[in-house]
């Protein structure tokens, strides 16, 4: 039986939040987002600089685009969505080092981190329930 800490820990190894996803993308970590929605659903936003490929093709298009060695997270539309738990795993399966954005597009639209659409970027406000507003530079 796996000991709680092993568990955690492996955990925190293929899963990561908003907070600490914007945290290294604004120390400049490079680190490549992929949404793995459908095109309606990329469309609608997207998490800036985020790469745009559906689960079912990455196992074609990632070795073509995504460089061996990149650290790649992913996501999909909310926790009720298990697509961004089907694109770690093709990701696994090519030896990418993987983890999964837990809350999605949702959590981190919620969490008022800049989001990108036709219009350009933007943020909406911080939803009470999902976060505490605070004092942000412009990014």
């Amino acid at each position: 039986m796996i000991s709680r800490q092993d568990f955690y820990a492996a955990k925190l190894t293929y899963e990561t939040d908003g907070s600490d996803l914007y945290a290294a993308q604004k120390a400049g970590e490079q680190i490549t987002v992929v949404d793995v929605r459908t095109d309606e659903a990329w469309a609608q936003g997207r998490i800036r600089g985020a790469v745009h490929m559906h689960y079912r093709e990455i196992a074609e298009r990632a070795p073509k685009e995504i460089p061996a060695g990149a650290e790649v997270v992913v996501y999909c539309w909310s926790p009720g969505c298990n697509a961004g738990a089907k694109g770690a795993l093709e990701f696994a399966k090519l030896g990418y080092s993987v983890r999964e954005l837990i809350g999605g597009f949702e959590y981190w639209v919620r969490e008022g981190y800049p989001i990108e659409d036709r219009d350009g970027i933007h943020r909406r406000p911080i939803d009470p329930l999902t976060g505490v507003p605070r004092i942000r530079s412009h990014a």
